[in-house]
């Protein structure tokens, strides 16, 4: 299960001081074997390390025996490197020209675009191993992610939609239907009338921004917008009218006292569900089986839907994060590392095992048309969750454009919603201040 904890703001080294732009050099592949040349259809042979964390890790472990059955001349070693260890690992292996670098590179949707950009030929081109045909197979818009300029840098794996999950036994006891609520505005309405009822919040945010993750809920406003920081020609769009709206939803929330406090970021959204203190957890696809996890008593309190649009008529579905699979340009065992990845992202039957296992929600649309996506979940008051984000995939998708810049951005934008969660500030005049001043450590231009 990929934690909430990936998408914590990180101080990137290079990356995020816009450091220097490098080119991966050779050596330094963990290969220990050569291998041979061209695409997977090739007798691919050699030794291979892969990087990855906690439960994305163990489940690729659990797919070696079967792989190694159809691949014998290809070792192997799957390594759980942490989370968020492993962002500081890659970054520490590009900027020394890939040295030390795993040959296979599990890696977010906000950190690509920085090792594409800072580390020019860090990342293997996956087109040469025979990616392309598998371009139409994820949900979309996945592609126009791991691609840049005709090359592919990675295969997707996970395709996290925007979720809404909330306690239905809240919202009855409070008379709402959770199902009619269109807008974020009537939300809010019902959010009001709900901590009448019962005394509990609605949602709850990092107020004071102690993690990067306290801007989650904006981003995903944004996203329902078909919006965020960077337009695809990497201009600053964070104090678009999109931008505005989101933000103002957040004031709107705050100023009816619908925000509990969850500084401290995982662990202290951990302690809310716990105890009951909020009533939605606005969190993407793999977030229903950290609930499943942490309230496993509340069994048929629960439910989930899409998000309500941000305004009337709106989009109800977005992408808003995944992970994917690279290769090391360093690797002197490319194809056999693409064997694996691929072995492991474009065959349904590997990411119906990962998902039934750890919840894993893949970007591979063939792989839902297995009936563990089907299934009524008794948690989940015998909804059909798997379906419900099923549909969400197979909707247009924006591609958004976290840029090279995204930590900066990032920075930026949880001071500015702090300045409106803490001070009351206007959320036009905070967004306006932290696009001016991404443009100047950057040289971006703003778009307005």
């Amino acid at each position: 299960m990929a934690h909430l904890d990936r998408r914590r703001f990180l101080q990137l080294g290079a990356l995020a001081a816009g450091g220097t732009v490098l080119t991966a050099c050779g050596g330094g592949g963990s290969a220990a074997a050569p291998a041979s040349v061209g695409p997977t259809g090739t007798a691919a042979t050699g030794e291979i390390t892969v990087w990855s964390w906690q439960g994305p890790a163990a489940m690729m472990k659990a797919l070696v025996p079967d792989f190694t059955k159809e691949f014998p001349g290809i070792k192997v070693d799957v390594q759980d490197i942490g989370n968020p260890a492993i962002w500081d690992k890659i970054t520490a292996g590009l900027a020394a020209g890939g040295q030390g670098l795993g040959d296979v590179l599990h890696i977010g949707v906000d950190y690509l675009p920085a090792y594409i950009e800072k580390f020019q030929g860090g990342l293997a081109d996956l087109v040469p191993l025979g990616a392309d045909k598998h371009k139409d197979k994820f949900a979309q818009g996945m592609w126009e992610t791991v691609s840049r300029d005709g090359k592919v840098y990675a295969l997707p794996w996970e395709a996290n939609s925007a979720g809404f999950y909330y306690r239905a036994d809240l919202f009855e006891k409070a008379g709402v239907d959770v199902e009619a609520l269109k807008t974020w505005d009537e939300v809010i309405e019902a959010g009001i009338k709900l901590k009448e009822k019962t005394g509990v919040q609605l949602i709850g945010i990092d107020k004071p921004a102690t993690v990067g993750d306290s801007a989650n809920f904006f981003q995903m406003l944004l996203q329902l917008q078909d919006s965020f920081y960077f337009d695809m020609q990497g201009n600053v769009t964070l104090d678009s009218p999109q931008a505005v709206t989101a933000m103002t939803i957040i004031k709107k929330l705050n100023d009816a006292g619908l925000i509990a406090d969850t500084a401290g970021g995982w662990n202290a959204m951990i302690s809310s569900i716990k105890k009951g203190t909020v009533a939605v957890q606005s969190m993407p696809t793999w977030f229903g089986g950290i609930i499943e996890e942490t309230v496993p008593g509340e069994k048929g309190k629960w439910k989930v839907r899409l998000p309500p649009a941000v305004t009337s008529g709106g989009k109800v579905s977005a992408t808003v994060n995944s992970t994917h699979l690279a290769v090391a340009n360093t690797s002197k065992a490319k194809a056999a590392a693409f064997a694996f990845a691929e072995y492991v992202l474009t065959r349904p039957e590997s990411q119906v095992k990962i998902y039934k296992e750890k919840g894993i929600a893949p970007a591979l649309m063939a792989a839902y048309d297995d009936p563990v996506f089907h299934e009524k979940s008794d948690f989940f008051s015998g909804q059909k969750k798997g379906e419900i984000f099923l549909d969400a995939l197979k909707q247009p998708s924006y591609v958004t454009n976290y840029s090279a810049d995204y930590p900066r951005a990032l920075k930026a934008v949880t001071d500015a919603q702090s300045k409106v969660l803490l001070k009351g500030a206007d959320p036009a005049a905070v967004l306006k201040e932290a696009a001016d001043l991404i443009a100047q450590q950057t040289g971006r231009k703003v778009v307005r």
